[in-house]
């Protein structure tokens, strides 16, 4: 069994690391009312478990009956074969009528459901920044009619993909990365209990692990997990290095050679491709320089780029132009 799955927080104040968010959820659940919301923030954080967590307190027994959650980077990415096939959506789905136009008359649908024992129910919509504009835009008018009975609930890892449409209408709460003394502190909690033999991970072992997680609580789990079962703690770099690790680090190579197209192509690919924010995008060539170059002028041009980030709308440009600023700096 996936340890992610067998410490999923079960309750409220299992969460960690997220005191200031969940004191807004639990006071939400206490008074049986809450605005629409939009939970952001990078992976791993707690944002979905705190959303089940947060429907339970609402709803008790009926939290099944009253919360309808939506996976819209599937429904996005694979399209009305997916709505053909999904036993949810089957007896909804229309042959004849486009993806869009199939996916507002089944958001209609679950929002015309009276709630049971409530006064409104949950419609969640996970990965809310895969969600086409169009999309967005017909969900706005859907919240518009049915807020009486509905709350809306958007989880993303990146805010500015939302319309302003929708952001207006929504409480942000964010999901910060969990400090690494609280990680650590749980990985420390699950080792003594998992107790396992024939491994040599120590706790200088779980302060590398946290440092490998950078406040994803799940990645952290899943690290330790594979590393007591394979008793491979000293090789915790090629455990934890990912695809878009690889990528990111493929893409400073080709800085380092003085080809900013291919690097730039590279670093897109993981927003096109891998689904990753502008932000991620840095957090991944942030790794890439921190454990292979030390340069301040490295740390300026990301300083740099991560505050143009924040305050622009086009995420491409700003990956276009770290990449020049980074050449730069290795010519």
């Amino acid at each position: 069994m996936l340890w992610t799955e067998k410490y999923r927080p079960s309750s409220s104040q299992e969460i960690l690391g997220q005191d200031a968010v969940m004191r807004h959820l639990t006071s939400f659940a206490g008074s049986k009312n809450v605005p629409h919301l939009i939970l952001s923030g990078p992976h791993g954080t707690g944002k979905s478990v705190a959303i089940e967590c947060f429907a339970r307190d609402m709803y008790g027994e009926n939290r099944e009956l009253n919360t309808t959650v939506f996976q819209t980077a599937d429904i996005f990415l694979q399209g009305k074969a997916l709505l053909e096939q999904d036993e949810r959506y089957t007896h909804l789905y229309q042959k004849s009528q486009s993806l869009i136009t199939n996916f507002k008359y089944i958001i209609k649908w679950y929002a015309s459901l009276r709630p049971l024992d409530a006064e409104f129910k949950l419609l969640v919509f996970e990965d809310a920044h895969t969600l086409t504009r169009d999309a967005q835009q017909a969900l706005r008018r859907i919240m518009e009619r049915t807020s009486s009975t509905c709350r809306f609930i958007f989880t993303t890892t990146n805010q500015s993909a939302i319309i302003p449409a929708i952001t207006s209408r929504c409480l942000p709460l964010f999901f910060a990365p969990v400090d690494q003394e609280v990680v650590l502190g749980h990985l420390r909690m699950i080792k003594d209990r998992e107790n396992p033999e024939n491994t040599s991970c120590s706790d200088d072992d779980l302060d590398l692990i946290v440092q490998a997680a950078a406040g994803d609580m799940r990645r952290a789990i899943l690290l330790t997990q594979v590393a007591f079962e394979t008793g491979k703690c000293q090789d915790l770099f090629s455990i934890s290095q990912s695809e878009t690790g690889n990528i990111a680090t493929s893409a400073i190579a080709a800085l380092k050679e003085g080809d900013v197209r291919v690097a730039t192509r590279r670093l897109e690919s993981l927003m096109i491709d891998s689904g990753l924010s502008g932000s991620e995008v840095l957090s991944e060539i942030r790794k890439v320089l921190k454990r292979e170059y030390n340069h301040p002028a490295l740390a300026i041009a990301l300083a740099d780029a991560e505050y143009r980030m924040r305050h622009a709308n086009n995420e491409y440009i700003q990956i276009g132009a770290l990449t020049a600023g980074i050449q730069e700096t290795f010519s």
